[in-house]
């Protein structure tokens, strides 16, 4: 990072905090927040970056993010500091002495990857490495190399970065990256979800702009293999949480499979089950499994609810329904043609018994990026968290997700 970035990013972080009325010492704020709340997580990442917060009128909805850590939203809050902290926070990746040299899960509820993650075009192996684990890497610019600080306000920020990755074929891609994020109020949330907020719901909610543009000297083609945005959710799960993905209706052999559920083997029955056009997928962290949705299946929307804390969380992301989407999985001689927009994520033990989490994921990618030179593809990727009692909530399940509170809570029974 230049060192012009290094100022800005440090002056604006500091206003910032100091405008929250957040810059206190770590001994204050961890005896007065408890873990699993907003100011706990505040607290302890201020130790590691100089942080933009994005904030509400009341401060009720407050968003972290940090350029530092790979433009990442880490966490959020509907209700303030003493609030749930709803992102994902890997604390024991931030205790490496050296960096791990296959990801650094530092977490958070949104962060931005490329994809494809295996198969022929994967930037994730070498040429000619067998795709397992072992040979899996991470490209630093999207796990441990700092972004630069474009623009900052309580409402909005702006980042960006350089970077080069290489595919499995051996071909080098030079790209730029642009990435904002900007906090939305209760108007944006009504014009971009067509729902009514009653005053009793609290909020927090944001839009991501993902922005790669080609800045080598030749096109991306099915020929040379190409890339695509990849926007991963981080959450906190529960025993009784569910994600919820609405899928579009009809004949197979038009619109594909209704879901790919054998990433990491099948998943069991009684964590996934489809009634009517709706999936409904157990997310309490206690079993490791992933599902897929192609282009034509997603409608561009996900839900996930935890009846205990009386949360509902919505993310909408972009969809070309005609496009072409890359295959990630760790297989070569799969079509690298044929792959999913949208996926969902369950943590769970491995075999050896350890775990990073455990969370959930909700994911969205943008279709392969077939550009030229200088040309640019966007991907739009949204999180909304709303928290209330399951009478006020269900108004916006029914009307987002097509199934009510009462149809998610009674899934899996």
């Amino acid at each position: 990072m230049k060192k012009t970035n290094l100022l800005i990013s440090a002056v604006l972080g500091s206003a910032l905090l100091l405008s929250c009325g957040t810059n206190t010492s770590k001994k204050t704020t961890m005896e007065t927040y408890e873990k699993g709340t907003f100011g706990y997580d505040l607290d302890f990442l201020s130790t590691k970056d100089s942080l933009i917060i994005l904030k509400g009128d009341n401060e009720d909805a407050q968003v972290i993010v940090s350029p530092k850590y790979q433009a990442k939203v880490f966490t959020s809050t509907a209700e303030g500091l003493s609030g749930k902290s709803m992102g994902f926070i890997g604390y024991k990746a931030f205790e490496f002495e050296t960096p791990d040299k296959h990801m650094n899960g530092f977490g958070g509820e949104n962060r931005f990857w490329l994809g494809p993650e295996g198969g022929q075009f994967s930037v994730y192996f070498e040429k000619g490495e067998e795709q397992v684990y072992d040979n899996w890497h991470t490209p630093k610019p999207i796990d441990t190399e700092a972004w630069d600080l474009v623009s900052a306000s309580t409402r909005k920020v702006e980042m960006k970065k350089e970077m080069e990755v290489r595919n499995y074929l051996g071909i080098q891609f030079k790209l730029d990256v642009d990435r904002s994020i900007a906090l939305l109020n209760s108007e944006n949330i009504k014009s971009l979800l067509g729902i009514n907020l009653n005053e009793n719901i609290r909020s927090v909610a944001y839009s991501t702009k993902n922005t790669i543009t080609n800045k080598g000297d030749f096109e991306w083609t099915k020929e040379t293999g190409t890339i695509c945005t990849w926007m991963l959710d981080m959450f906190v799960p529960a025993p009784n949480a569910v994600t919820i993905i609405p899928f579009n209706e009809g004949e197979e052999k038009e619109l594909g499979k209704i879901v790919t559920s054998d990433y990491f083997g099948e998943i069991p029955a009684n964590r996934l089950n489809t009634k009517g056009n709706t999936i409904y997928f157990k997310t309490d962290g206690k079993h490791r499994g992933k599902l897929g949705l192609n282009g034509q299946r997603t409608k561009g929307i996900a839900g996930n609810y935890d009846p205990d804390s009386k949360r509902l969380t919505i993310t909408t992301f972009d969809i070309e329904k005609d496009a072409t989407y890359l295959n990630g999985e760790w297989n070569p001689t799969k079509n690298p043609f044929i792959g999913d927009a949208m996926n969902a994520y369950n943590d769970g033990p491995l075999e050896d018994g350890s775990i990073m989490g455990p969370f959930l994921e909700i994911e969205s990618s943008s279709p392969a990026a077939f550009i030229k030179p200088d040309e640019s593809q966007i991907h739009t990727h949204n999180v909304f968290h709303f928290v209330g009692e399951p009478a006020d909530l269900n108004n916006i399940s029914e009307k987002l997700l097509g199934v009510s509170i009462e149809d998610i809570t009674n899934s899996f029974k």
